[in-house]
């Protein structure tokens, strides 16, 4: 097998989803072979919006020939990761290079897990929430969107309200009796706005 690990590596994160890597070829005398190409290994070791720590699967991706770099797609955003690079001969691989931490930027956050709408009473209805699956980094708020629909389905002018991304409840008040409304829900961190989840409910008719 190969007698030395690829030096100089070097990740470049290019956004929060994406990262290129680069090493230094090794010198051909210590392949001990043909040279096949470079393997990467990377493995995420943490969320760093959530802490838990799950069981730590490793990727590989081959890069096959004497290529200096080679991308890894597919990241998730705001996280750490850990990699390193081995050299491939027609017997296996060559030792590791030191593992290389780098670490993923914010992205934009996935739906709320849910949204539910409650108590309706004459002029009010109470919503609720759950944080989204998957924060992709530091929430920022809430944004939440409402506009009534009337008896042919015409949608009435759209409210918007944003919400502190500490809370997980709202009371709208000061709403039309026996009205139903549509509501679009969705939670921003400091990238932008993540995908939204769309909700109905109506206010009821009399006391």
């Amino acid at each position: 097998v190969p007698m030395v690990a690829p030096g100089n590596v070097q990740v470049h994160v290019i956004n929060s989803t994406l990262a290129k890597v680069n090493w230094d070829t090794v010198p051909l005398k210590t392949v001990r072979g043909h040279l096949q190409g470079y393997k990467v290994y990377y493995w995420k070791v943490q969320s760093l919006s959530r802490r838990s720590r799950r069981h730590v699967e490793k990727k590989i991706l081959t890069f096959r020939g004497n290529k200096t770099f080679g991308m890894l797609p597919g990241l998730e955003p705001y996280s750490s990761y850990k990699l390193n690079v081995r050299v491939v001969n027609g017997k296996g691989e060559g030792p590791a290079s030191p593992d290389k931490v780098f670490k993923t930027p914010e992205g934009v956050p996935s739906s709320p897990s849910f949204l539910k709408i409650t108590n309706p009473t004459l002029d009010s209805l109470t919503l609720e929430w759950g944080l989204p699956t998957h924060p992709n980094g530091v929430l920022t708020s809430y944004i939440l969107k409402f506009q009534p629909i009337n008896n042919t389905h015409e949608l009435g002018p759209l409210v918007e309200i944003r919400i502190p991304a500490n809370e997980s409840s709202l009371i709208l008040k000061n709403l039309n009796y026996s009205t139903r409304y549509k509501f679009y829900f969705n939670a921003q961190t400091s990238v932008g706005s993540g995908s939204q989840i769309t909700e109905e409910a109506v206010t009821i008719m009399d006391e």
